[in-house]
């Protein structure tokens, strides 16, 4: 059982303590109910034996005392029913999404590199909320409502085995013609869901592209490619509902049969004799309570059912294993080295990286080069641990990488990429992104130095100023400039640039690699080149092919070799001759 919830219902071992109570609870409470009937039998066997027997009716005030107390009793086991279920599921719900934010801080990049974007918000988001709602309004009443059942349903059968399976019957059947369905029906639910998301990605992609879409007049398309996903989410989500509804109505129609086959097995013993009237009545009052605890329930299978598919997503981010590794990280120097480094991104693909050998020294500009898809930004990747090598050692100062915790690691880096990513925040705070607890005096002295201040201090409320989403308010020079402060703010020994400077115009060009040489000085620099030009005065340069180093050393002394390299530069310089 232990297990089923783990692993099916994707609780905690604080959340099964949680359900464990839920469940005592609602049986306390069913009981209660069930029990207060007894008042009711009570008063009606005193009535008869005065009717029959010519006796003075019996005072009523005794049982008026006992639904009193019923009343009472049943309040207080009502309230713990429900801080049992509501509130330390809420409490469950609330530690889940702290451990799953935990979970996602945690977890290897690759994994965010090997899944669909709009799935992980949709597991995270919409999943989450479907565990919630069942784990509060569905698993703590079905199964304490299935405990105190069998708790009646053997107390019956001592009073009368016939009139106890005429009522109870149609409880085990009901649910197993519910239970029997989860096949059909979670096929279809999957359905559903992938449907919801392929919806999720065609909004995400429409609102990512839509001045791609306004540029090339695309937009009746799109909308018409959106229209016939929705058209095909509303329609399986329809079937799937449908399915649902179909199986939940009949397992309601059969579990109140038990009414009728009561009353008719009642009747036929009471003209054979084998039971008295009272007996019989006492069966009509727990049959009108019986099946109301699955009511509740009931209604809600269709989402138990459905539990599995929301629980398997969930666990997926739990099952991923975590890139772990020691905390203590003191190496000789900041030397990067790749030796004999390969690399694949899954089992049965090819090598993206294979046999790749070079040392990046501190204090010295290492510039990788080769055409698109040679490996460069693998290489760079993996000198940071944001993904592991399959195959080979890379060290920093001596040490493997592989066995430093990644946030201890990433301490030690500054990376500048190509394409920003900014928050809808102010200047400042995300400035500040690069060292958090930093003063702002630290904050102005790094935006300085990164030659921020020039068009920060056009903006109404300077660096108090909200950028936008994604710096949407700010040209790619300044954005990038912001992005250089960061890593100046951090100053950590080792920078990684994808080279920064290859979509700006020259002015802003020139503002950059101002900040850049201010950034760069005395550290370990890793830098993606894709112009030739910029890597003329590194220290040294490692040019890529198809996933191998085909050449490394001085710029000058790679064209004399007249290689790779040399022809790059040879091509590169051709183009610049290019005119309109």
């Amino acid at each position: 059982m232990r297990r089923w919830l783990k692993r099916t219902c994707a609780l905690s071992d604080n959340g099964i303590r949680s359900f464990y109570k839920g469940v005592a609870s609602t049986v306390a409470v069913n009981l209660a109910i069930m029990a207060s009937m007894g008042l009711v039998y009570l008063l009606m066997g005193s009535l008869m034996e005065s009717f029959l027997d010519g006796k003075a009716t019996p005072s009523v005030l005794p049982y008026l005392a006992g639904s009193l107390a019923f009343f009472v009793i049943s309040v207080i086991l009502h309230r713990i029913q429900y801080t049992n279920t509501y509130g330390l599921v809420y409490d469950e719900i609330c530690d889940i999404r702290i451990r799953l934010a935990e979970r996602l801080r945690q977890l290897p990049m690759s994994f965010f590199g090997d899944h669909d974007l709009a799935d992980l918000v949709e597991t995270v988001m919409g999943d989450v909320d479907k565990l919630e709602h069942v784990w509060s309004h569905v698993l703590p009443y079905f199964f304490g409502s299935l405990v105190s059942t069998v708790i009646v349903f053997v107390t019956t059968l001592l009073f009368d085995p016939t009139l106890s399976l005429a009522a109870f019957w149609s409880v085990p059947v009901a649910f197993l013609l519910l239970f029997g369905s989860r096949r059909s029906t979670r096929s279809l639910q999957q359905a559903a869901r992938d449907a919801s998301i392929a919806v999720s990605d065609n909004i995400q992609e429409m609102l990512d592209c839509a001045r791609e879409i306004r540029a090339t007049n695309q937009q009746d398309a799109y909308l018409t490619r959106l229209g016939a996903k929705i058209d095909g989410f509303e329609g399986t989500n329809i079937r799937a509902e449908l399915a649902g509804g179909v199986f939940m109505n009949s397992a309601a129609i059969i579990l109140r049969l038990g009414m009728a086959t009561t009353l008719l097995a009642g009747a036929g013993l009471i003209a054979a004799g084998r039971v008295d009237f009272l007996t019989f009545f006492m069966f009509m009052l727990l049959i009108s309570r019986i099946y109301a605890p699955f009511d509740q329930s009931l209604a809600l299978i269709y989402e138990l059912l459905a539990l599995p598919v929301s629980a398997r997503r969930l666990n997926r981010f739990f099952d991923e294993p975590l890139a772990r590794g020691s905390e203590d990280f003191a190496p000789s120097d900041h030397d990067i080295t790749f030796d004999r480094v390969g690399f694949r991104y899954d089992e049965g693909t090819g090598s993206v990286l294979d046999e790749v050998s070079f040392v990046a020294k501190e204090g010295e500009v290492t510039a990788l080069v080769g055409p698109s898809g040679s490996g460069k930004s693998t290489c760079a990747r993996l000198s940071a641990r944001l993904w592991d090598a399959s195959a080979g050692t890379v060290r920093v100062g001596g040490v493997d990488i592989s066995t430093i915790d990644p946030e201890t690691l990433y301490g030690q880096y500054a990376v500048v990429f190509q394409d920003v990513m900014l928050f809808d925040d102010t200047v400042m705070e995300n400035i500040r992104l690069g060292r958090r607890g930093a003063t702002d005096e630290e904050v102005l002295a790094a935006a300085q130095a990164a030659n921020c201040d020039e068009f920060v201090h056009r903006m109404p409320e300077g660096y108090a100023t909200m950028i936008g989403e994604n710096g949407a308010k700010l040209s790619g020079g300044e954005r990038q400039r912001i992005s250089i402060a960061r890593a100046i703010l951090k100053d950590a020994p080792i920078v990684l640039l994808d080279e920064a400077t290859a979509s700006l115009d020259v002015e802003n060009e020139t503002k950059v690699q101002r900040a850049l040489s201010t950034l760069l000085a005395g550290k370990t620099v890793l830098v993606i080149a894709h112009r030739m030009r910029t890597v003329s005065n590194v220290d040294k340069v490692v040019v890529l092919e198809d996933g191998t180093v085909s050449e490394q050393g001085a710029p000058a002394a790679l064209l004399e070799q007249g290689g790779t390299f040399a022809r790059m530069v040879a091509l590169q310089r051709e183009s610049e001759g290019w005119r309109l």
